[in-house]
């Protein structure tokens, strides 16, 4: 299973900040998690055939092994940190839980 976070920062969030937050603690701790066999947090730099800026400006990609085990890592301490951390630059991100045809 993969889940798909569309973002945008709040407006007083400051796009470096979170970028290096993101690579030293969001990152490296998502991907420690058991039921995670990779994350990714990607940067929006446009939309292809277009002059318009994307609708979201950060695109995360968490693949799960196992959706239990990931609640029950989610449910953590370390986990809840890490969130409440996320919440404080994310602007109402959309959790999109998908599958592979």
């Amino acid at each position: 299973m993969r889940i798909i976070v569309l973002f945008n920062l709040k407006p007083e969030a400051d796009p470096a900040a979170y970028e290096n937050w993101a690579r030293t603690t969001d990152i490296p701790g998502v991907r420690a998690l058991p039921s995670v066999s990779d994350f990714q947090v990607h940067r929006a730099t446009g939309v292809l055939g277009s002059d318009q800026p994307s609708p979201y400006a950060y695109f995360e990609v968490i693949d799960i092994t196992d959706m239990a085990a990931f609640g029950a890592d989610a449910a953590s301490e370390a986990v809840q940190k890490v969130a409440g951390e996320f919440r404080q630059f994310a602007d109402d991100p959309q959790f999109i839980l998908t599958e592979a045809l």
